[in-house]
């Protein structure tokens, strides 16, 4: 039976989504009205990342205002406006409410889902995308392309081929490769000519090498209420001592300069103040009382509140502490770290480098035509917080809207 030229013009493009953690979901969620969209992903279910960061309680944004929201972006923030700009934080919480997911603002300005779960937000999604049309395809490891174009995946009934109309690539970047994202795509991309920058680790921790008595004693342990600072950024807040360094919130917060500066370097002294609350001023005053019989230990903690992992950093610094009042406000205010090195990708909460932002369009197409990227296998970082997850899901929303754009011109 012959189709006529009604049947041909009604039937749907065949639109392929590489990749089904977040930036994959949402391109397939604009391409969904105006194709027949198929998502491919080499896990078994989806979005296993985005599961395993929600479990201690998602940041599905920032509340910030978006001034200094688009400066978390750094030397990357102009490429990524156009995107974020059309899919801003207050939006974010919008289409979650759409999802049914109601949100709210912490006191640091962090937006999570009132259930604090990432799982809720996924199983709504991913019915909804099921309603619109959206096939997905799980055990498909993406190897590349055909001769004729075609896109190849290896599965547990050996390769399969699709030829798609149009792509998005959201891959991800290399961290917990476990999860899937595991930066196989590179040489893929590469031998396509398209600009890949060399994948690093961000949001990371970092080697300290530290004696064998803190590593036995303290390895494991948090250092609360501290302020990090390097480079002239001052960042409050807490980091754990591990068994080869340190990691932590305030540390991510630093982690792209102090990788840059290692990289440099060959090391990056990082200043740790574990008194932040108080000036010099008054630490010095306090440190000017009686010590009486009191060791060196009990002095700390009871007029510094120094103890523990804190007193324990401080003898790195050197075994003699010195009892002058000015030279130990100085050991504590202005504690030296020489991190050595970041810890390796695959442990680290995020990546850097990848697909260059200035190789791609303003649609976020690639030097293939029809080839759209988007996500953490994108050249752009942030801190955690947030910023991660709005990127993300703002740079698949482009680009499934350039895909949109160029199956309706070429159809």
């Amino acid at each position: 039976m012959n189709e006529t030229s009604e049947n041909i013009e009604a039937r749907k493009p065949f639109a392929a989504v590489v990749g089904g953690g977040p930036a994959g979901l949402m391109a397939a969620e604009m391409l969904a009205p105006h194709a027949e969209v198929h998502v491919f992903d080499a896990m078994p279910s989806l979005a296993r990342k985005f599961l395993l960061a929600g479990r201690g309680g998602l940041n599905i944004t920032h509340g910030e205002e978006f001034a200094s929201f688009i400066n978390r972006f750094g030397d990357a923030r102009e490429k990524l406006r156009p995107a974020l700009e059309a899919f801003t934080p207050q939006q974010v919480r919008d289409w979650a409410a759409g999802l049914g997911i109601e949100t709210f603002e912490g006191s640091s300005h962090r937006i999570f889902p009132r259930q604090m779960k990432a799982s809720p937000l996924l199983r709504a999604w991913i019915q909804r995308l099921g309603r619109a049309g959206v096939s997905f395809h799980m055990k498909h490891k993406w190897r590349g392309w055909s001769d004729d174009g075609g896109l190849v995946f290896e599965t547990p009934e050996g390769e399969r081929r699709f030829r798609a109309a149009a792509t998005v690539l959201a891959l991800g970047g290399a961290s917990w490769p476990r999860l899937g994202s595991d930066g196989g795509w590179v040489p893929l991309l590469a031998e396509k000519g398209i600009r890949i920058n060399e994948l690093k680790p961000a949001n990371c921790g970092f080697d300290v090498t530290w004696s064998a008595h803190l590593k036995a004693r303290f390895a494991g342990a948090p250092v609360k209420s501290v302020a990090l600072e390097f480079g002239g950024t001052r960042i409050k807040g807490d980091f754990i001592v591990t068994e080869t360094g340190i990691e932590g919130g305030a540390v991510y917060a630093l982690s792209a300069a102090l990788r840059d500066e290692i990289a440099s370097n060959g090391k990056a002294l990082l200043t740790v103040d574990l008194a932040p609350d108080r000036d010099e001023a008054r630490l010095v005053h306090d440190l000017e009382r009686p010590q009486g019989k009191s060791s060196m230990a009990n002095f700390l903690r009871k007029v510094a509140g120094i103890e523990g992992a804190k007193a324990a950093l401080l003898r790195e610094a050197g075994p003699d502490l010195p009892w002058d009042p000015t030279q130990l406000m100085k050991r504590i205010k202005h504690l030296e770290l020489t991190l050595t090195a970041p810890r390796p990708i695959a442990e680290a909460i995020s990546s850097a480098g990848g697909v260059a932002l200035d190789a791609l369009g303003t649609d976020y197409v690639t030097s293939i035509p029809g080839v759209f990227a988007a996500g953490e296998m994108l050249d752009w970082e942030a801190p955690t917080g947030g910023y991660l997850l709005t990127a993300c899901l703002a740079t698949g929303r482009a680009a499934g809207l350039g895909a949109v754009n160029y199956l309706a011109r070429t159809r």
